[in-house]
């Protein structure tokens, strides 16, 4: 791998390639996994990225930036390198990223989730060399539902709402967590978002993909709400915004919910730990089937889950990037 990958301070380099998997920094030629602000910045020369992450990022970036972007399992060749893109089921066009050069594959995750989710492709196993992995929940104690779980669990909590009069308010990421409780609650009743989900939705569905029937949340008529479906970003907590909704009782959805002190830290009603990303069992599973000789672990528990894969005969090593926060502001608030 010595002359074909480079973990540069700009972010990892593929040197035949002359690009750049999710750089941090300005660079010429970025290849971009998906839409969240910490691994899609604004700044680059060209992007490539999937059809469904390209509105996506023009929407967050800015409408004139220079981006190309393919379909799953749809090699192009960059000066030499074959490229291609495979579903990561993080989030609606996540993608892992799969690099072959003179016979060698290096494979670079992304951010992935294991469990199908029922509104992102589902994650797709890649063989190859070298396997970066992200470990955001590298630890034993986080453990996942399946998705009807949690369908059950969502459904009964509004619904109890309902019986108390109460107005069910989730807490979201406006990309990937929200269209995920949008998926999670269909059909239960109607669902109001936040202009920001909003906006995203209308970047997805310009590629033809189908998200469930919403309304876009009318503060000035917010009576509309009561009773029903709320979906906001976690930016608004504890905001005057959020004291506008009628009788609202609130939860999170987040994997950090698994944690039980943390729903009381946020002071909410309910916590649920639906997360987008692979749990522990689920990072194990992920790694082993890429069959990789050699695995770097990024973000999260890294310490912890390199230390395991070492003493499972995986060779492993930890790597700095500056991934993590998946949404270091809700820009689009005001728009």
């Amino acid at each position: 791998m010595k002359n074909f990958i480079q973990f540069s301070p700009k972010g990892i380099y593929c040197i035949p390639g002359k690009f750049y998997l999710d750089p941090w920094k300005p660079v010429d030629y970025a290849i971009i996994s998906h839409g969240h602000a910490d691994h899609a910045r604004s700044g680059m020369k060209h992007y490539l990225c999937h059809h469904y992450t390209k509105p996506i990022i023009q929407h967050r970036i800015g409408k004139d930036i220079s981006v190309e972007s393919i379909g799953y399992n749809d090699p192009i060749h960059i000066n030499g390198v074959k490229v291609s893109l495979h579903p990561a089921g993080h989030l609606i066009g996540s993608a892992q990223i799969r690099l072959e050069w003179k016979g060698y594959v290096f494979v670079f995750s992304g951010d992935y989730k294991v469990d199908e989710d029922e509104i992102s492709t589902p994650f797709e196993p890649v063989k190859c060399h070298t396997f970066v992995t992200e470990s955001t929940f590298g630890l034993p104690i986080y453990k996942w539902q399946k998705n009807d779980v949690y369908k059950e669990q969502l459904t009964n909590w509004v619904r109890r709402n309902q019986e108390n009069n109460k107005t069910s308010v989730f807490f979201g990421y406006s990309l990937g967590k929200a269209q995920r409780i949008m998926k999670l609650i269909e059909g239960v009743d109607e669902i109001y978002v936040h202009s920001a989900i909003d906006n995203l939705n209308k970047a997805i569905e310009s590629t033809g993909y189908e998200i469930p029937n919403y309304h876009r949340i009318d503060w000035d008529n917010r009576k509309q709400m009561d009773g029903k479906i709320v979906i906001v970003p976690p930016a608004l907590l504890g905001s005057n915004m959020i004291k506008k909704v009628p009788n609202a009782a609130t939860a999170i959805c987040s994997g950090w919910m698994q944690i039980r002190g943390n729903r009381r830290w946020k002071s909410v009603d309910a916590g649920f730990p639906i997360s987008d990303h692979a749990d522990w069992n689920g990072l194990i599973s992920a790694v082993k089937a890429t069959e990789a000789e050699k695995v770097y672990v990024t973000h999260g528990s890294q310490a912890t889950f390199a230390k395991y894969l070492n003493e499972i005969g995986i060779e492993a090593y930890e790597l700095k990037t500056e991934y993590g926060e998946e949404e270091k502001s809700e820009t689009e608030l005001n728009s």
